[in-house]
Parts: C-alpha cells; structure tokens; sequence
C-alpha cells in the first residue's frame, strides 16, 4: 500500500538525538552572508558575469534525467502539493483532508515527517537513467515547500533529520557521479516567502471555518510532539509576515517582499549546498535569478558558484541555469526554458526542462496511461538538439522513491532508441540550418506534425546527421536542401548509411535533392536517423526550403500556438489550454503562414488572457495591418475570445499573419492561444 493511502497520527517520535535547532527568531546575521570571499575572476554583476562561457561538456551532453523527487510525492497527487492542500474546494485540499486531516491539524510539515524512502535506489535507477543516453543528472534540492533534502546547515527541516533520515542529494551525487554523470541541483526554495502564504489561511465555512491552517503553529505549539523544539512557521513556513499578493516577481505590486533574515538565510543554504556537493549544474526555478532583483544574492551565488569552479579546474566548468533572460544574462548563464523551446538555432546553448507527466508524482496520470512517450520525446529531443539545444526530462518517483511500471517501460523505449542513434544526438553541434519540412514541431504535450518530408540536422565534424521523423510506404525520401541546385552547398554526398542497419543505402544526388532509398524494415522506431558524408560542412551555407502554408477550411483559418514561429523569448505553455505566454517582453512577435483563396473582408478575432491594464497589438495579414485592443480577463487561466475587427484583403495567395505589441512603452503582459480568420460573406 503506497502512504498516500495510509493514515497517520499527528505524534510521533521524538527528536533526533543530536539535532542542532536554529534561534527561534532565525536571525542569520549580514555579516555571515557576506564573509563569503569573492575572489577569483568573477564579480557580482553582470558586466563581469558575462566573461562566462558554457562548458564543452554540456554542449556535449545534449540530454539528462531529472528526478523531481521530494514530499510532495507522498500524497502522490501532484504538483504544488504543498500549497494546494491549503486551498479550500481545491482536489489537493479535499484530498488532504480525506487521507490525512484537516490542515489545522496536519499540515504539510506531518507531510514531511511521514515521508519514507523505503524503495529508494539510486543507483540502479543513475544506471537505468545512463541507459536511456542521459550524461547528467538532477536531483531536487528543495521545492518551494521549502525543505532541504541534503544535511543542510541552517534548514534544520531536512531530510537528514525529518522523514527519509537520508541525504537525498549526498546519495544522488555519489551513484551519479560513479556512474560517470555529471550531477545538478535544482533549488526553488526562494520563493517560499510567499508561496506559502496560503498555510496562514483558515477555511471560509464548515465545521473548521476561522480555524487557522497550521502555517501559524510556532515552536509553543510543538511540545510534547515529534517535532517539539522546532518552529514551523518560521523555519518551514517562513511564515512570520503579512500576508500579500502571491506572484513570481517580488516587484509586484501587493506582493509581500521578503526581509533580510529570510533573504540571508537563502543565500547560505545554497552556499552551503555548493561547498559539500560541488554540483556541476546549478538550476534555479526563478525569473532570472533568485529574489532578483530585490537582492543581489543571485548575482553573488553565480559569482561564487564560477570563482569555485575556476580554483578546481582552472576554469569555469559549471553550469547555473536562469529563466527568462535579457540578451546580456544570456551571456552570463544557460536559459532554460521551462515547458518550451526556441523556434530556432540558438548562437548560445540553451536548455528545455519538461516532464513525462507532472513535475511532483500525479497517481492519475499513471492509472490512465496519460505519461509521454518515448515517440514523442524522441522526436523532441532531435528538434531541441538541431537547435543548439539540451533536453532535461523530469521522470517523478512515487513517495517511497520508485518509478511505476510505466515510467520502466519509458525508459526501455528511449533506451532502445538511444541504443541506435545516439551518436546523432551525444557530441553534436547545429548545422547552419535546423532543418527542412513543413511539420511543426509541437508545444511540450509532445504532439508535432512531423513526417517523412521532416528533417532535423546535427554534425560531427565533416559528418551530417539527418533525422526523419516518418518511415515512407515506398522507401523513398527527399532532402531538398541537399540538392546539386539548392544554394550554399560545398562538396558532394559520397556516402548515405542509416544508423543501426546493416543494410546498404543507396541515394542519388540530384537537382531537386539528395534522393535516398531505404531498406524495407527501420532499425527501430519513433524517428529514423541518416549518415551523410561527403560535404564540407564547415562551408556549406545552405538555405532552409519555406514550408508549405497552413491551408483555410470552410473559410475558417484557426492558428494555434504550436503552428506559430516564435520570435525573442517566447515560450509554449501547455498547462490548461496551450497558449503563448507568459508574453511580457514587448519586442518578442509571433507569426504565422497562411494560404488565402478568398479576397474580400475577413473578420480577426483573438482567444487571449490578461491581468491588469489592456494592451494593444498590431496584427498583419499580409500587407494589411489592423490595431485592437487585448481585453482583461479575471485570471492568466480565463481566456476570452474576442472579435478584433475586420481586414480586407485586395488578393489570395500565401501571405504571413504577425502579432506584435502596438505600444511598447506600453505593454502589458498576455497569453495568446490562437488567432482566428474568418472570411465574411
């Protein structure tokens, strides 16, 4: 029986002996942050940081394996637990107080203590991960829940002394690294402060209406308990404030900032998790930098993090990665994006975090089958790495510390799979071009519409990689761009072999393309990888043959995030409905191609979300340009499907549809799900 399904008393043992407890007050002193010396090539601030320059290694990675492991996946129903059992009606709140109790009585710090690890493996699970082709990887830190799952020196609520009694992070670093992967962290826990508001609250009716949550319950409430010396609203909750507005960016208007003790006592516990596990990656679940940029402690982490690297190695040879950046930040980290990728070669190598299903263990998803499949992140991982990209791919455990059998059978697919090709995918850098084709390569839910007449391309010295993404019924493909008339080629194909057949491949250079025969059975599945040599890569300069339009339907054109080409730093979401957000820079645009057989009026109308003041856009179809207004809606998840207004057009024919912001000065952020042309009769 898992121990979601278990009940639980709120008593318990008593501490553990040799448990050193933290002032009440958690008063770490200014002067203890900043003892921290600085010395080394690096300084706090971004003129300095972006001498930084990512890593061989990485780049030669490519992909790695995330285990998103940490309390929340006791109760096994997803993410944010922690934060959703404290919001009445909500299916975590209802949940909670089904298997364990009201959150006045048992909070999410019972939660931590009930935790056990009892089938926790690590290193047969480095092993299966090392399999399936991933060169590094993560473990959890802390969450937002903000517990430390190493022995952490100024969180007493860690794993060393509350639930597992394990270092979880010390045990993932060792199978890692004997296993010859490089080893991250990712931290998350800046955001705690007022993540965890919701754990001050009470219910607004039933029998416990006004009672409060346990978020209040300070180190008088413990006595006589498992967890008497310790103080949880404080130390656990970082609860011993006024409540505000709860957002991702202390900036914001009603949003509570953190003070100084809270901020200190951050930074030390990453510079503590630095100095005794020397992580290769340094992951932050933060826009830009933690607490940025009401601190600079993340400024100062980065500096430390790529000093400390530079006194083992001689150089920077660590990774930190940020979200959301500004082309200078860019250059001082690797950006991650979360849920998404680029819509293009990166000149700097970029990173996409994703998961199989939810980031924290979600029972549901197993029970219905409903985890991605090694189909559709193969393909994936093959458009993030044409693109100068890395994928890291978040496989949850279950509380106890197991995968369920289908998350064994992922991991047997994607190990087949690498078992072939990876040599297209570990060591490889971009060509000029990413590919060919006219399939979109999909948002995170991992659907493209990728075929047979797709191509994604990476090199190895004077080596082109070839991946298609369908196995045609006559054998026959075509690259287009590699034909003796297509411009920037240098050299010519001598030799075309697929990866994992023994079976001769016999090709054809010709004016519309390299023309290629392939055996009768693939080699395996998902997606198909081609050996070509012969031409000079390194001077080639070829030009990516445009897609063929997204054709109309009954005089309805709807254009969907995933069809869309993505300029700046946009990002794919897919939690609800997808859509393309949270779209907050005002020089980042969003286009589409279109085929029109109809001249005349065509209505616009626009499905979009909005907080706060409306902005306004410029959308184009073709050479006509309209102005509208977005309108607010009540929350980003309500969306609105508003008609804009109506373009004429003077003639058919394949055209680009752009959205833009209007008034950049002026610009509030939106998310977009799609656009709508309708032909007006």
């Amino acid at each position: 029986m898992s121990l979601s399904r278990r009940k639980f008393l709120r008593k318990g043992t008593a501490l553990a002996a040799g448990f050193t407890i933290l002032p009440a007050a958690e008063k770490i002193s200014r002067a203890e942050q900043i003892s921290t010396k600085l010395d080394g090539p690096f300084q706090p601030n971004w003129d300095s940081l972006q001498n930084y320059e990512c890593p061989e290694w990485f780049r030669n990675a490519k992909f790695g394996i995330w285990a998103h492991w940490s309390a929340q996946c006791v109760p096994e129903q997803g993410d944010w637990y922690a934060r959703g059992m404290y919001q009445e009606g909500s299916y975590q709140y209802e949940y909670h107080c089904k298997h364990y109790g009201h959150p006045s009585k048992f909070g999410f710090k019972d939660i931590d203590h009930i935790w056990k690890t009892d089938s926790w493996e690590p290193k047969k699970l480095i092993s299966l991960y090392k399999a399936a082709g991933a060169r590094y990887f993560f473990a959890l830190a802390n969450h937002h829940d903000n517990f430390d799952c190493w022995d952490s020196k100024y969180q007493p609520w860690n794993s060393t002394k509350i639930g597992p009694m394990r270092n979880i992070v010390g045990e993932w670093a060792e199978a890692a690294r004997e296993a010859g992967l490089k080893f991250g962290v990712s931290v998350h826990a800046s955001h705690a402060w007022n993540w965890f508001e919701v754990a001050q609250g009470a219910d607004t009716h039933g029998p416990y209406k006004g009672i409060k949550y346990d978020g209040v319950m300070t180190a008088e409430d413990g006595k006589g308990l498992w967890w008497e010396g310790l103080n949880p609203n404080v130390q656990l909750y970082a609860q011993n404030h006024k409540t505000g507005t709860f957002s991702w960016e202390f900036t914001d208007p009603g949003c509570v900032k953190p003070d100084q003790a809270y901020i200190d006592k951050f930074y030390n516990r990453v510079i503590d998790l630095i100095d005794k596990y020397h992580p290769d990656v340094l992951y932050f679940d933060d826009t830009v930098l933690p607490i940025y940029p009401v601190s600079d402690i993340g400024l100062k982490i980065m500096a430390y993090y790529y000093n400390q690297s530079v006194k083992r190695d001689g150089k920077v040879n660590v990774v930190l990665n940020g979200k959301l950046l500004n082309p200078q930040q860019r250059r001082c980290m690797v950006e991650d994006h979360e849920r998404g990728r680029t819509s293009g070669i990166e000149e700097i190598p970029w990173q996409t975090d994703t998961c199989i299903g939810e980031w924290h263990y979600l029972l549901s998803l197993y029970e219905n089958h409903q985890y991605k499949t090694p189909y559709q992140v193969v393909r994936m991982l093959l458009d993030i790495v044409s693109k100068n990209g890395n994928l890291m791919l978040n496989i949850p455990l279950k509380g106890d510390g197991s995968p369920d059998p289908d998350e064994f059978l992922f991991l047997e697919g994607l190990t087949a799979w690498m078992d072939v090709n990876s040599e297209a995918i570990h060591d490889t850098r971009p060509w000029k071009i990413f590919g060919e084709g006219p399939g979109m390569p999909g948002s995170d839910n991992g659907n493209d519409t990728l075929t047979d007449k797709d191509y994604r391309f990476t090199t190895k010295g004077n080596t082109l990689y070839a991946a298609t993404f369908g196995w045609p019924t006559n054998q026959k493909l075509l690259i287009r761009c590699l034909g003796t008339s297509a411009p920037g080629i240098v050299g010519k194909v001598t030799n075309v072999s697929l990866l994992g057949s023994k079976r001769k491949v016999t090709f054809q250079n010709t004016a519309d393309g390299l023309e290629i025969d392939l055996p009768q059975n693939p080699p395996c599945d998902y997606a198909w990888v081609l050996k070509i040599e012969g031409l000079d890569l390194s001077k080639s300069m070829p030009v990516m043959p445009p897609p063929p339009p997204v054709q109309e339907s009954d005089g309805v054109i709807k254009l969907l995030p995933a069809e869309a080409v993505l300029h700046g730093n946009l990002q794919i979401e897919t939690k609800g409905i997808p859509d393309i957000g949270f779209w907050n820079n005002s020089s980042d645009y969003v286009q589409w191609t279109v085929q029109l057989t109809d001249t005349g009026p065509w209505q616009v109308s626009m499905n979009t979300a909005c907080l706060g003041a409306s902005p306004s856009v410029l959308i184009s179809v073709g050479v006509k340009t309209m102005k509208a207004v977005v309108p607010t809606t009540s929350d980003w998840a309500v969306f609105k499907e508003s008609v804009l207004g109506t373009i004429f057009l003077d003639t058919p024919g394949v055209m680009t549809v752009t959205v833009k912001p209007a008034d950049p000065a002026n610009w509030n952020p939106i998310n977009l799900a799609s656009i709508t042309l309708t032909k007006v009769a």
